[in-house]
């Protein structure tokens, strides 16, 4: 009798701890909006929750120490009109947050580095292309100033952030809602789901498509995918029975997937983040109370189930810390902040060992916060893998930040065209009062006469 063997993987042991209470993210009035966006992005620097708001949308930008309980009037980032749907951290500067909006809007803010002392009202930069509410955001992984929103227009831009302006609209390919959409590690490929039930590959500057894949899953319940390495994708979607599914597709040879797996029969829309240091891929489900785990290989089955980490509260939402923000020397792998009702909860997940030296297995060489690319250069063709730092020490930033140097001249340029047209426009009206005091005077004067006439008669 063969006996079966456990496979073996440095990862199978992974598991997920809460943080103690002191160290959670308390009072906090998390959005009920029911968009299946993460409504929380974190870096080394800072935690972001979209939160609710009367009369317009806002999100809480807390430095990653400020623990414990949030006071009702801490200050938020609220210049939107309508709901927020979707943030993220800028990957090249931990200052800098992207937020979109129901009012069609995309709007780029500068936190300061101690967090907020007042509230923002008015954003570096605003975006506006979009006919409809804006709901995915994602920042090029290794272009300075590049980034990808989607609307419920169907339409998706890339923009040179530094400018201001729209480069490349994509607006014929997506025949309905965009369910999904993010960049291959380099930058060179986009990758979106559709409510048309495609999944598509596209050539970002050009807007064309690579390769689709019609009915990557057969329900009509929304996918989700992300690039996993060598440009494999990874898909999460329904069957015809409604029953939740993870797929694995070579986009060489659409045809079939290399491994489908049903997992459950919960209704949340699982969203896939995954680490190209590990090979690991987790699974997050909204309205779930567990987020699932497994290593994608290269050889099959492909994707290999490692484990779960399960609570008895559901989540709203989900951040994912970037590897340079992780305790290398607590072997710490990956770390969740799970959004409840009221609070924020970060997750930790661990490989156990006993050894307290640094464990370069664990921790190949990471991507940095350094771009490797300006946007001008990308939009003209330049591709460039992203620059690599090492964890044995930590991660400490070494050059200052990536300014974002259009700050200034931009806001310059824009006040000081605000302030022309101001001045036309000021000048403008001046004229027009003048013509309709010279109009009341004719009038006036005619008035004068015809009685004048009449009274003659």
């Amino acid at each position: 009798m063969s006996r079966k063997v456990v496979r073996t993987s440095k990862f199978r042991h992974v598991f997920g701890q809460a943080v103690k209470a002191d160290q959670c993210y308390d009072d906090i009035r998390i959005s009920q909006m029911t968009w299946d966006s993460c409504f929380c992005s974190v870096n080394p620097k800072f935690v972001a929750m979209i939160v609710d708001a009367s009369g317009g949308g806002a999100f809480m930008v807390l430095p990653l120490n400020k623990t414990g309980r949030i006071d009702m009037s801490y200050p938020t980032v609220c210049g939107h009109t309508g709901p927020i749907l979707d943030i993220e951290f800028c990957p090249h500067n931990d200052n800098i947050i992207a937020s979109s909006s129901e009012d069609c809007s995309v709007m780029i803010w500068e936190i300061p580095d101690g967090g907020l002392i007042t509230s923002l009202t008015d954003p570096v930069v605003k975006l506006e292309g979009h006919s409809k509410r804006v709901g995915i955001l994602s920042w090029h992984p290794t272009a300075h100033n590049v980034l990808m929103s989607a609307g419920c227009d169907n339409v998706v831009i890339l923009w040179n952030v530094a400018r201001g302006e729209a480069v490349v609209r994509i607006d014929s390919i997506h025949h309905d809602l965009i369910y999904s959409a993010c960049w291959n590690r380099d930058g060179s490929k986009i990758l979106t789901t559709c409510k048309d039930k495609t999944m598509r590959v596209l050539d970002p500057r050009k807007g064309t498509v690579l390769c689709e894949k019609e009915k990557p899953h057969e329900g009509s319940r929304p996918v989700r995918a992300v690039f996993v390495s060598n440009d494999k994708i990874l898909s999460t979607g329904f069957s015809r029975v409604s029953e939740r599914q993870v797929a694995l597709w070579d986009p060489k040879d659409f045809k079939e997937p290399l491994t489908l797996q049903e997992l459950d029969t919960s209704s949340g829309v699982l969203l896939p983040f995954f680490d190209p240091d590990t090979g690991v891929v987790y699974l997050c489900g909204k309205g779930d109370s567990s987020i699932r785990y497994f290593e994608v290989t290269d050889e099959a089955p492909y994707v290999h189930y490692l484990s779960m980490y399960s609570s008895k509260e559901s989540q709203k939402g989900m951040g994912y810390m970037p590897k340079r923000g992780l305790e290398v020397n607590k072997c710490e792998i990956a770390r969740f902040y799970k959004l409840h009702e009221r609070k924020c909860e970060p997750i930790v997940m661990t490989v156990p060992r006993k050894s307290d030296l640094f464990q370069e297995d664990l921790y190949p060489d990471t991507i940095g916060p350094e771009p490797s690319v300006e946007a001008d250069d990308w939009f003209q063709g330049k591709n460039a893998e992203p620059i690599l730092i090492s964890l044995k020490d930590g991660f400490v930033a070494t050059t200052k930040a990536k300014e974002f140097k259009v700050h200034k001249s931009l806001l310059k340029t824009t006040t000081a065209a605000a302030a022309a047209s101001q001045q036309d426009n000021s000048g403008e009206v001046q004229s027009l009062r003048k013509e309709v005091k010279d109009l009341k005077a004719a009038i006036d004067e005619l008035i004068k006469r015809v009685s004048e006439l009449e009274s003659k008669h």
